[in-house]
C-alpha cells in the first residue's frame, strides 16, 4: 500500500510504448481496423471542435455495436460500416442512458490513486494526461501496474497472507461465474459480455470442464478476420479460427498460494486465471482487479471493487 502511495503514475510509464489517438470524425470501422493493425486495445478520442480529449474508444464499443445492430450473416451492419465515432457516441449515450466522460489521471498522481480510479470506475484503461500541455502520455492498465509492483516490489517485505491458499483468502469471483457453452454462438457470448460486464468467458463443454477462454480481445480479432458479420458461428468454431495461436487456458487451483498465482499472472501477462478443481470444472475467476484490491486497497480499508 505504502509502496503504491510513494510512487507516481509517471514511474510506471515505460520508456517506449505505442499510443494511438482518434479524431471523433473518423469512421468507426476504420478506427477498429486501426486498433487491430496497431495491436492496441483502446485509443483516446480527440474532439477537434472542442479542442480536447472527450473519451476513449475501446473493444467494449465494438462489442456494443455488434450486439446492438447485428441481425444475420446476410445483413450488413450499416452502423459499423457508415457511422463516425461521434455518431456512435451520441447513440451510445441514448442506448445505455449514460453520461460519457473521460476519466483520466495526472502523471504526478500516486499509483494508489490510479488503482482506486480503475477499480472504482470499473474501467481497464486510464489515460495519463499532462495537466500543462493536455497531451496524453500513456494509457495505464491493471497489467502495467501489477508488472511494476512485481518487478520493483521485490525490495519491500512481502505480506504474510501471500502464503495463504487462494481457497482461504477468498480473492476472486466464486459465485455466478459467467461462462459460455462451446455449442453457443458468438452472439450469445457478446450478450454475456454486455449484460455481465465481464472481460473474459471460460468456454465450457457439456461436463462443465473449461476448454478455452474467450476474451473481449478475441472479439476485436473478428474485425481483423472480417468475421464480424457472422456471429452465428459456434464458440468452438470461433476459438479454433483465432488468427493467432493461443496458449491453453491459464488456470490456478484452490490449493495454490496467492504468491504463486500472482507470479503466474504477472509472468504470463494475462488479465485473469481460471480457478478449476481437479476435474478442470470452473470454480472461479481470479483477475488483476481482485489482486490489486487485495494487495493495495484492502490494507488501506478501501473496498473500491465491491462497493
Amino acid at each position: 500500500m505504502n509502496f503504491m502511495k510513494s510512487h507516481c503514475c509517471y514511474d510506471a510509464i515505460p520508456t517506449s510504448s505505442k499510443l494511438v489517438i482518434f479524431d471523433t470524425t473518423l469512421q468507426v470501422k476504420k478506427a477498429f481496423f486501426a486498433l487491430v493493425a496497431n495491436g492496441v486495445r483502446a485509443a483516446p478520442l480527440w474532439d477537434s471542435k472542442l479542442k480536447c480529449f472527450v473519451g476513449m474508444l475501446t473493444i467494449t464499443d465494438f462489442i456494443n455495436i455488434l450486439h446492438r445492430y447485428y441481425k444475420s450473416p446476410l445483413v450488413q451492419i450499416y452502423e459499423l460500416e457508415e457511422h463516425k465515432i461521434e455518431t456512435w457516441r451520441g447513440q451510445y449515450k441514448i442506448y445505455l442512458h449514460s453520461i460519457d466522460r473521460l476519466i483520466s489521471i495526472t502523471p504526478d498522481a500516486s499509483l494508489f490513486d490510479a488503482i482506486y480510479s480503475l477499480l472504482k470506475n470499473k474501467i481497464h484503461r486510464l489515460p495519463v494526461i499532462d495537466p500543462i500541455s493536455g497531451n496524453v502520455l500513456h494509457i495505464l492498465t491493471h497489467k502495467r501496474i501489477l508488472k511494476f509492483l512485481h518487478i520493483f516490489g521485490s525490495v519491500i517485505p512481502k505480506p504474510r497472507f501471500l502464503q495463504k491458499k487462494i481457497s482461504e483468502v477468498a480473492i476472486g469471483t466464486f459465485r455466478e461465474i459467467a461462462t459460455v457453452q462451446e455449442t453457443a454462438t458468438v452472439y450469445d457470448a457478446l450478450t454475456v459480455f454486455v449484460e455481465r460486464r465481464v472481460s473474459a468467458l471460460p468456454v465450457v463443454n457439456e461436463q462443465g470442464k473449461v476448454v478455452a477462454l474467450y476474451s473481449r480481445f478475441d472479439v476485436i480479432n473478428l474485425a481483423a478476420q472480417k468475421n464480424y458479420n457472422n456471429l452465428n458461428m459456434t464458440m468452438r468454431e470461433a476459438v479454433s479460427s483465432r488468427a493467432c495461436w493461443m496458449e491453453g487456458v491459464l488456470k490456478c487451483y484452490p490449493n495454490e498460494t496467492l504468491e504463486t498465482i500472482i507470479d503466474r499472472i504477472a509472468k504470463a501477462e494475462v488479465h485473469r486465471l481460471v480457478l478449476v478443481d481437479s476435474s478442470d470444472v470452473v470454480r472461479g475467476i481470479v483477475s488483476l482487479s481482485d489482486l490489486l484490491q487485495a494487495l493495495v486497497l484492502t490494507p488501506a480499508g478501501i473496498d473500491a471493487l465491491y462497493s
